[in-house]
């Protein structure tokens, strides 16, 4: 299924999920403008397809103790295939890293990650990131403040 396949009940369906995906197929189907059934089916589709990968709740980090959030751009030492699939396989063992983009340009690799604090950030850039074999060079950037929080696809 492509974005070509899916109609205007679709693209509101998802819209509808994507800002809350807690609520009801029957609330869902009444904003998108259709019964229940097909709503399901519709939803069913989706996920078949894998358009809709999942469901999850958006968590307060800092209520949590975790309050710092600091990105990670890595270059490896060799940009090999094996080299690449060995860093990315890497750093799905990493919890503090929370999302991992393999890039173009300056550096091979962008990390997201959160942790309780700068320490912790630290031993892990230090004793973890910057020792993995494949590394050739760590920059970090610490965040301020979020001033924005969207889902990631607008459509």
């Amino acid at each position: 299924m492509f974005r070509a396949d899916l109609d205007a009940i679709d693209i509101k369906i998802l819209k509808e999920l994507q800002a809350d995906g807690r609520m009801t197929n029957v609330e869902l189907a009444a904003r998108a403008g259709i019964s229940a059934p097909p709503c399901l089916r519709r939803v069913r589709k989706l996920e078949e397809a894998g358009i809709i990968e999942g469901y999850h709740a958006m968590l307060n980090a800092p209520a949590l103790g975790l309050d710092l959030v600091a990105f990670c751009m890595v270059g490896l030492k060799h940009q090999s295939e094996a080299n690449l699939k060995a860093f990315a396989a890497a750093t799905a063992e990493w919890p503090l890293v929370r999302q991992a983009w393999m890039v173009s340009g300056d550096s091979d690799f962008l990390l997201h990650c959160v942790a309780e604090n700068l320490t912790s950030f630290q031993d892990f850039v230090i004793e973890v990131l910057t020792a993995n074999e494949q590394v050739d060079t760590v920059r970090t950037m610490l965040t301020i403040r979020q001033v924005k929080k969207l889902g990631l696809v607008e459509l």
